[in-house]
């Protein structure tokens, strides 16, 4: 029964890739590809303005206008854990000029978190390339008397449930349900439209702490304004590499990192989708995305279409068991 329903999961992708192997013989379709992009693009991101996926969306953007020399713009939807910006992209036009710089959060968390969805993350969407992986960073306010991972460990287990964290993206608020299953404590969760939102309650103490893209916390990090205690991906980064791993710090076994992908709306003409997947991978090569990655500890993920749909369907399976481990339940 498993298998069946794992092969059911697989046949709209399957049934795309079909459809984008044909597509590329047409010559409709490879004339569409050769004058495409031939008006602006716009950029749906799920998120606020100077999020990670903001800040990425912008500097692939920047690449795509040198490349095809057609304005890129960036259109913000924040809210709703990522499913405003996701539906938008989703009723677009398939002509390949909107596209969805999203996260796994809209992709392969929100089936977990959510009953109901404005959109199908894998009916609604061609996948065009992976784009980047990266891992968060756990803060807290510079003058919070938590020096370490192990002292909110000690507080959050003194008193149990006085402890926030604020969440303003899947990735961050599964970060910290996960590392209160896997600590044993009890700290309440405050929702937020986006990362950013919640750094400024961190910064002006309306929330103990939280789990946030390096690229949206780095700049109150170095300004003094928050205290990095711990990364939750597997291994050091190098904008902070004096910062532990949350599993160096007490929480072993801990590992929780995020990623970035483009998609267009289904139906979208192969060749059109072929083309957009080459001119995001020069931009991933361009001096404002590696900019970007060395900024924020993170690396370019350029994949295929068809990786893409395989690596979304795996990482959807994942986020699922961790999800469950934490004991979320899907609102």
């Amino acid at each position: 029964m498993k298998q069946n329903q794992h092969t059911a999961a697989r046949r709209p992708w399957l049934a795309l890739l079909a459809l984008s192997s044909i597509g590329a013989w047409l010559p409709s379709g490879s004339a569409q590809a050769q004058t495409y992009p031939s008006r602006p693009l716009t950029f749906v991101v799920p998120f606020a303005a100077s999020s990670a996926t903001d800040l990425l969306a912008r500097a692939l953007g920047q690449s795509i206008t040198e490349q095809t020399k057609q304005a890129v713009v960036v259109d913000n939807k924040a809210g709703a854990g990522g499913m405003l910006a996701a539906q938008a992209a989703a009723r677009a036009s398939a002509d390949g000029l909107t596209v969805l710089i999203t996260t796994n959060t809209t992709q392969s968390a929100n089936p977990h978190l959510f009953k109901k969805m404005p959109y199908d993350p894998v009916k609604d969407f061609a996948p065009v390339s992976g784009l980047g992986k990266g891992g968060q960073v756990m803060v807290v306010r510079s003058d919070a008397p938590y020096k370490n991972v192990a002292d909110v460990l000690a507080a959050a287990r003194k008193q149990p449930g006085k402890l926030t964290f604020g969440s303003g993206s899947s990735s961050s608020r599964v970060a910290g349900e996960l590392f209160q299953q896997m600590s044993g404590t009890d700290i309440l969760h405050v929702p937020y439209k986006s990362n950013p939102l919640a750094i400024t309650d961190l910064v002006g103490g309306q929330i103990t702490m939280m789990f946030t893209d390096t690229s949206t916390g780095m700049p109150q990090i170095k300004g003094g304004k928050l205290r990095a205690l711990g990364v939750t991906a597997n291994k050091r980064m190098a904008v902070l590499a004096d910062v532990p791993t949350i599993d160096e710090a007490g929480v072993k076994g801990y590992d929780m990192g995020y990623w970035f992908a483009a998609y267009v709306p289904a139906g979208t003409p192969a060749p059109v989708v072929a083309r957009l997947n080459e001119l995001l991978h020069v931009a991933l090569k361009s001096p404002a995305v590696k900019a970007f990655f060395d900024a924020s500890g993170g690396e370019a993920f350029p994949t295929t279409p068809e990786l893409l749909a395989k690596f979304q369907l795996d990482e959807t399976a994942k986020w699922g068991k961790v999800i469950k481990a934490a004991g979320i339940e899907a609102e």
